[in-house]
This record gives structure tokens, sequence and C-alpha cells, in this order.
């Protein structure tokens, strides 16, 4: 590890989302997202619960803090819960001020322990009242005016404290798994047998292209009225995995690698650095893919101060060789776990999504990074699930050494991307920051390197990674 490093004013800490952490859901005004709405919907939820009481974080903020301080944690990325500030949503709904004054208490808390706020203005809970009133995310017009809205309330109430703005957490996901699975809120999909509304050959895209607008615009009013004042950055967070290819020795595979790249990270990246959707994914899906005008162009062209990066795991890419199903959202191709010669590309989770491969993430650095011209690079989230972790005693629990290697491979990998690709990566969230309602997964999936007793009070008890994960940033950070 020696010969690798990472700069001294390296930024790192812990990574949540309101949905699943506050709880205090009916409380203190706070009016409906369209998770809550999902969760009460029978069997969307894998263990029917909901993000009603989580873990409590709501009324525990303190304690909270104090543990990221007792882990070392130089910064906290956290998300503000639209409906908590603002219950209906709209632009001439009535601010709550009970719930800003929250974030306001929590911040100044976190500014009072030496951590750093990183605050992420959407993490995909959505006001019920505006999917009521018009469509939500589907509706352009309205709907940017309402985020822009929104964003400045929280850039006026926390600007002067806040120095570090993320418009959007992984667009990907509210577009496609909202509005073309149907796995996430609000559960849109062409599939009549999960849901009644939808239509997954078009609705993600415009969802996707509306989302884009409203963080260009949102990003213009930061810039325009509060940068200059309050001195902060500001940008989106984009999810990606890294691809390897299923046959090494087949070029459709490898140039099918390329697509899956394009269609999940330059859908939303593209547009931002160089104004326009990739070449392929307009090829493949034509008309449905929304075109910019020249105004949303110049809004969304140049709209990161940085790259904020989630990432995970990685897959092997199969091309499929017939034409392109209307629904499809990768690209054509298969995502597999296992390459031509049946070698997995990483240890099982207990997401099955998820399997850690983390040269992987060396690689998407580079592969981002030469892309987009060397932009800043924020590692947003990285964390991983263990296999059958919930089943475990609390002894057992917290002793997650699979965790533990996790971080250590992963996080060497980002200082090998920093040492020897010229990726100019300053910051780093590990996800999460505790065990917490993991969306659809409910409560059967943690992720979190502090233990939450949910049946005892949501009391908090730090896991083995906790604790290590400090560590292993004062080996890596220069002196």
């Amino acid at each position: 590890m020696s010969q690798v490093s990472l700069p001294k004013d390296f930024i790192w800490g812990f990574a949540t989302a309101s949905y699943q952490i506050e709880g205090a859901a009916n409380e203190d005004g706070r009016g409906d997202s369209i998770w809550d709405t999902f969760c009460r919907i029978p069997g969307k939820i894998a263990d029917g619960s909901s993000g009603d009481v989580a873990c409590d974080s709501y009324h525990v903020y303190k304690a909270d803090v104090a543990l990221l301080k007792s882990l070392g944690a130089k910064a906290y990325r956290f998300s503000v819960s639209w409906s908590r500030v603002i219950p209906l949503g709209g632009r001439n709904d009535p601010v709550n001020e009970k719930g800003l004054q929250y974030y306001v208490d929590l911040v100044d808390e976190l500014l009072a322990n030496g951590i750093q706020p990183m605050v992420t203005l959407f993490h995909w809970d959505l006001p019920q009242g505006l999917h009521d009133r018009y469509g939500g995310l589907m509706n352009k017009e309205e709907y940017v005016q309402d985020f822009v809205s929104y964003s400045k309330l929280m850039f006026k109430t926390l600007g002067s404290k806040v120095k570090f703005w993320i418009t959007y957490n992984e667009p990907w996901c509210s577009s496609v798994l909202g509005y073309s699975i149907g796995q996430f809120a609000p559960g849109h999909t062409s599939d009549r047998n999960k849901s009644a509304v939808g239509d997954s050959s078009t609705e993600p895209w415009q969802v996707g292209h509306n989302i884009l607008i409203a963080h260009g615009a949102a990003v213009k009013a930061y810039r325009d009225e509060f940068k200059e004042r309050d001195g902060g950055i500001i940008g989106i967070t984009l999810n990606g995995d890294w691809v390897e290819p299923w046959d090494a020795d087949e070029p459709k595979d490898v140039e099918a690698c390329e697509r899956k790249l394009e269609f999940a990270i330059s859908w939303f990246a593209d547009p931002v650095y160089f104004g326009e959707y990739p070449a392929s994914m307009r090829k493949q899906l034509g008309d449905r893919l929304p075109q910019f005008t020249e105004e949303e162009k110049a809004l969304v062209k140049g709209s990161n101060d940085f790259y904020g990066m989630n990432h995970y795991c990685a897959n092997y890419i199969k091309h499929i060789p017939t034409e392109a199903d209307p629904k499809d959202f990768n690209g054509n191709l298969e995502l597999l776990l296992h390459d031509k010669n049946g070698k997995e590309i990483g240890p099982e989770t207990q997401s099955p999504w998820l399997r850690p491969y983390p040269i992987g993430f060396r690689k998407l650095m580079k592969w981002i990074s030469d892309r987009y011209g060397r932009p800043i690079i924020y590692v947003t989230e990285n964390g991983t699930s263990l296999k059958g972790e919930n089943d475990k005693t609390r002894d057992e629990i917290l002793d997650d050494e699979f965790r533990v290697k996790y971080f250590q491979d992963y996080v060497n990998a980002m200082a090998e991307a920093r040492t020897f690709d010229d990726v100019d990566v300053r910051g780093y969230m590990a996800w999460s920051l505790m065990d917490n309602f993991e969306w659809a997964e409910g409560y059967e999936t943690r992720f979190g390197v502090t233990y939450v007793d949910y049946e005892g009070g949501q009391k908090r008890f730090a896991k083995k990674s906790a604790k290590e994960i400090g560590e292993i940033f004062k080996r890596l950070i220069e002196n």
C-alpha cells in the first residue's frame, strides 16, 4: 500500500438518504413522498415494511453526529426530504418551518463537530403532492419550476454553511427502476401484472430528460444567486458499474461493454459535459429519446463543478444478436455474473446485483476521467451488503470482515487510480453510515458500517468495518 496515496486534503466520511434513515414520517408537518405511498401497496417491499420509523434519525441526529465524530469522519453526505420542508412540494405551497429547522440543526451539529456537510437535494423521495398534481417527474414544465424553487429554499437556508451540493442522486434509478421496471416508486411499468400505469418504452427517457433539465436549472440558480456569496460547489451524482466482456475474444461483446457504460452513465454525463446524448442511445431509441432545445442544451452543458460517482460492483456483458426490445434500457445486451468459462465476476452478497470486483472501480474511474476531460471526482457512495448478514446474531454481525476487505480493496483501487491513472479524486463517502431501509428490499438487507437494532429501539453499534475505514485512510492520506 505504501506506493499509493491520497492527497492530504482528501475528505472521507459516510453517506445516508433521508427516507432510509429519518423516520418521523408523520411528524412535525412532513407530507407524504412517493415512497410513503409505494410502501403502502402490498407486495412492493420485500418484508412489507416502510420508512415510517427507519433509524429514527430525525430524533437522534445528535447521536448520529457523535458516531460520525467517533469514527473520524471528515464529511457526511445526507439528503433532504423535500416533503418535510415543503409538504406538498410546489413553488406556491407553504414551507414547513419545523422541517426546515431539522436540517439547520443537523448542519449546525455537524459543523460544531468539525464535519463537513454534503447535501443531496433529491434522493428519490418526490413529494406525493407533485405526483398527484401533475404527474411529478413526467411533467417538464411544472416539475422543473418546482424543483428550482425547492432548491433555492435550501440554498438560501443552508448556503452560508454548506459548501457541497448534489442536485440528484442516481437519476438512472429514478428513471429506470421507477418508470421502466416498476421496482421503485412510483412503480410505473408496461408490465400490467405489476402496475396499471406506465410505458416502459418511453417514460424512463422522458423522466431522465426532465431530471437533467431540472438539474441544470438548479445549478444555474445556485451559480447566479448564491455561489458568489457562499463559495460552494454543485454537481450531480451518477451510478455506474464496471463491465467486462463475457467473451473477451468476441468483438461484439467488447463493443457491448462500451454501450452498457453509455446507457448507464453517459445517458446523464454526456449531456452535462457535451450537451448531447450518446450516439449509441440515439441509434437504438430514435425519437423515444427526447431532443434538447438549444436553451436546454445551454442549461445542462457545463452544469457540474465535480463528478459525483456512486459505484458498487461489476458485470460480464454479452451482446444480443437480434434487434433491441422497445422496453430495453441496457443497450441490447445481457448482464451476467459469470463469463464464457464460468468464472464469476465476484463473491456473492445479500444483493443479487452486487458482486465485488475492486479492479473495476479503478478501471471505471479511469474511463470516466478519460471521457470527461479529467473532472474532479467525489465518490459519493461505495459499499456492500453481506450474504445472510441479517440472519446472524448481533455479535456475528459486528464482525463484518467481508465488508472490511471490501473497503480495503476498493479504497486501495481508488488510490491506485489517483496515483497511476491521473484521476483527480478528492473525496470518498462510504455507503452507509448505518443499516437502514433498503428500498424495495426493506430491512432484510444491511449496508451499514453500524448495526442498527430495529427491535431494540434503533440503538447503534459500530461494526468492525466502521473502525477500519479510518485506519485505511490514515494509511493512504499523505501527511
